[in-house]
């Protein structure tokens, strides 16, 4: 079953038995056209960042803890009242939000109104109903007649303004409750709405 190799036959088994093993990297180098893989994949730029950071470390006082949480809800709330001031959509509660009440606040603020006055009207009347004197009296009660009249009709009449050219300038917006809003703006000292105007007074709106 078994041949005998002839005694000049070159030992090649012999050979290929001792040689090494070709390590797998010189197969893949051998061949011709692939660009050898490298170790590992190179991280992103934002991986290597991210690696970078230092994770936040949470402090182990109590006492700590609580002046910082407390720091953070301040800064918080101090950064929405400004922009509730400025007239930030985000920061505007429910009854601030939309163009239509934008408009109105823009409309009352650009004119002159009496209502702005009101509360400088209502010391005065303080003032009149300490002073122990009927005819202080009568005036006073005459005065909060006139101020309520005056109030009332100014607010009317500019609510039914702002609810007028609110409908032509934003149509499929909802203006309810618009002539309300604009007139009780209207009583506020300018100094004191919010959020502050943004208009000066005799500005085109």
């Amino acid at each position: 079953m078994f041949r005998r190799r002839s005694a000049g036959a070159p030992d090649v088994l012999d050979d290929a038995e001792g040689a090494p093993e070709p390590d797998s990297a010189d197969m893949v180098q051998a061949r011709p056209g692939q660009t050898p893989k490298k170790g590992a994949p190179t991280p992103k730029r934002s991986e290597a960042q991210a690696r970078r950071r230092q994770p936040y470390q949470a402090p182990t006082d109590r006492k700590a803890a609580t002046r910082e949480s407390r720091q953070r809800d301040r800064d918080s709330r101090q950064r929405k009242t400004l922009a509730l001031q400025r007239g930030e959509e985000w920061a505007l509660p429910a009854k601030d939000k939309g163009p239509v009440r934008a408009f109105a606040r823009d409309y009352v603020d650009a004119r002159h109104g009496l209502g702005e006055y009101y509360m400088f009207l209502v010391i005065l009347l303080i003032v009149l109903l300490v002073i122990p004197s009927a005819t202080a009296k009568l005036l006073a009660d005459v005065l909060v007649a006139v101020v309520l009249v005056v109030m009332a009709t100014e607010g009317w009449w500019v609510g039914r303004q702002v609810l007028r050219v609110a409908r032509e300038r934003f149509p499929g917006q909802s203006t309810r409750g618009v002539r309300m809003y604009a007139a009780l703006r209207g009583i506020q000292i300018r100094r004191m709405r919010v959020p502050k105007p943004r208009v000066n007074r005799g500005d085109a709106v």
